[in-house]
């Protein structure tokens, strides 16, 4: 696969969505061709199972493989096929939200949700030759690591919230925590963007840490 993998993550309200949105279309500027996806989400299929993990009370163990059913249709359908063609994949959150939402925030146990990354990502999408099939992992993570509480101020201005973003502080602490387990376990992946800072500051750390990995050419 010749495209580039992108992901975005962080706690509800760290402003993610704001940034991947700009970056999209500063790279089809550049004549990137870019796709614009989310997880959960982003193919029929998964949105319906999306709906169902925003918004009904679960076990946490149906909650870990409703995320991971919805990642494999979104793997097969969008971002293998995108990759293949060459394009840039951006993504509103990947399998660190996993480790970090259903793990540290929910506690299920991390080595289940390892053994179903395993799976969803080690194996050939829709079927195909397993000796050409890599493992589907981003090959840059954007962490915007953005305190709890000035989360929690950001989304009671913004919107309802679903049953995530209706958690308590102390579960966003843990899901903070999660996704800096994660980072320490694959710094080369992540880059970690300090979100509490006025939102221009942020989409500089972005444009810097695009450009010096290369995937935005200086202006």
């Amino acid at each position: 696969m010749s495209g580039i993998f992108v992901s975005f993550e962080g706690i509800d309200g760290a402003g993610k969505s704001t940034h991947i949105h700009t970056l999209a279309q500063r790279l089809e500027q550049q004549g990137r061709v870019v796709t614009l996806t989310r997880e959960p989400g982003g193919t029929p299929l998964a949105e319906k199972l999306r709906l169902l993990v925003l918004n009904e009370p679960m076990d946490p163990m149906t909650e870990a493989l409703l995320v991971f059913a919805a990642r494999r249709e979104h793997i097969c359908h969008v971002i293998v096929p995108a990759l293949a063609r060459g394009e840039v994949v951006l993504c509103d959150r990947f399998t660190d939200a996993s480790f970090a939402y259903q793990g540290a925030g929910r506690g299920f146990d991390t080595a289940i949700l390892s053994q179903l990354e395993h799976w969803v990502q080690g194996s050939p999408a829709n079927g195909g030759d397993v000796s050409k099939h890599v493992f589907v992992q981003p090959d840059l993570t954007f962490w915007f690591d953005l305190p709890a509480q000035v989360a929690a101020s950001r989304l009671t201005i913004a919107r309802s919230p679903d049953k995530f973003e209706a958690q308590s502080k102390d579960f966003f602490d843990r899901v903070s925590q999660g996704y800096a387990l994660r980072m320490a376990a694959d710094p080369q992946r992540f880059a970690r963007i300090d979100a509490n800072q006025p939102q221009d500051a942020v989409w500089t750390a972005v444009q810097q840490v695009a450009r010096a990995r290369r995937l935005l050419t200086n202006d």
